[in-house]
């Protein structure tokens, strides 16, 4: 689109605009830019674009599943210590920046949303950490250097989650481990995955239909 602000080719300057530095609830030793409601903020991104439909603002909140994973993370840094890491559908970079704290030798941080990228590199240097964003869609690659695959709520829709989980297989074939966090989507497919842990995650009533979402973390069996 001709006129299409590139503007929010700032954006970095949209995201800081919009957003605020809060803590995490469940993993208070990171603060992301986050966002209090979903719909304003969803609104402005279109009326700024110049384009209706777009993807909600996922980068701006810390999801379920998310909060989990970082949570998890934290506390057993061995799964991600020393390793090389890729952070799928990252969206705020939480997960990425929880597996940098614990130690991890390198973390891509792969989300095919512009705004995540952006949002991505603003919360590193929020938590002075160094993580590499990607706006690559990695889904079905396997090009790049990975110990560990880390997911968190991509379990949401059916056709997605069966390439996810066939994309995670393929990983795991080659030797990387999988770690998913996931607050019981309804095409998580538990069949295929051995439970870690569970949390009791506090979450914005604007993307859930309850405050506190019993959460878990999975491996790959």
């Amino acid at each position: 689109m001709g006129n299409r602000k590139d503007t929010i080719g700032d954006r970095r300057a949209f995201i800081a605009a919009n957003t605020r530095p809060l803590p995490v609830p469940h993993a208070p030793e990171i603060s992301l830019y986050l966002a209090d409601e979903v719909t304003p903020l969803w609104l402005k991104t279109e009326e700024e674009l110049g384009e209706m439909g777009l993807p909600p603002p996922f980068w701006a909140f810390a999801w379920a599943g998310g909060q989990a994973l970082a949570r998890y993370i934290l506390d057993h840094p061995e799964h991600v210590a020393g390793r090389r890491v890729l952070d799928f559908a990252s969206g705020s970079g939480l997960v990425a920046i929880a597996a940098m704290k614990a130690g991890a030798a390198q973390v891509l941080a792969a989300d095919i949303d512009a705004f995540a990228v952006e949002a991505i590199r603003l919360n590193a240097d929020l938590n002075g950490v160094a993580i590499e964003p990607s706006g690559e869609n990695m889904l079905g690659c396997f090009d790049c250097p990975v110990d560990v695959v880390l997911a968190g709520d991509i379990f949401y829709d059916r056709e997605i989650s069966a390439e996810v989980l066939a994309w995670l297989k393929g990983w795991r074939e080659r030797g990387a481990a999988i770690l998913v966090g996931d607050p019981g989507r309804t095409y998580l497919p538990k069949d295929e995955l051995s439970l870690l842990a569970t949390y009791q995650v506090p979450v914005s009533r604007d993307l859930e239909d309850l405050e506190i979402k019993k959460t878990s973390v999975w491996t790959l069996k």
